[in-house]
């Protein structure tokens, strides 16, 4: 008698940070993505949010935390775009990655304000 093959099993999703137990959290959260969107400070209010809630929210930080790797792997990416733009390549790809990051902060900030916590693709894990 043959044994049947293994059931093998879809992968399981990354276990959610503790979901939001007030509307303040949420708030933060959304505002750690957002933050690509007023400028100079966009590296700036993740890290504030994640030292000053690092005790207080474990949703709050772990939103805080994509956010920052996020804004710092884009930072990488297009200081890698300044000599590129000497042959050109570098403005294209700059712009390709300016809209995404405006479009992947919406939609990470969507996802936190339904309590959830969004992982930013090709992002480098700097912040543990």
């Amino acid at each position: 008698m043959e044994t049947p093959p293994p059931i093998s099993l879809p992968p399981q999703p990354r276990p959610q940070p503790g979901s939001p137990s007030r509307g303040n959290e949420k708030i933060w959260s959304i505002f750690c993505h957002l933050s690509v969107f007023i400028g100079i400070g966009f590296l700036l209010v993740p890290i504030v949010v994640y030292l000053a809630m690092k005790d207080e929210s474990e949703y709050v930080v772990a939103n805080a935390r994509e956010a920052l790797n996020f804004h710092i792997s884009v930072t990488i990416y297009l200081l890698c775009c300044v000599p590129l733009a000497f042959v050109f390549i570098g403005f294209l790809l700059g712009a390709a990655i300016l809209i995404s990051m405006y479009v992947l902060s919406v939609v990470a900030a969507i996802k936190a304000s339904e309590g959830g916590c969004y992982r930013y693709p090709l992002t480098i894990r700097l912040v543990p």
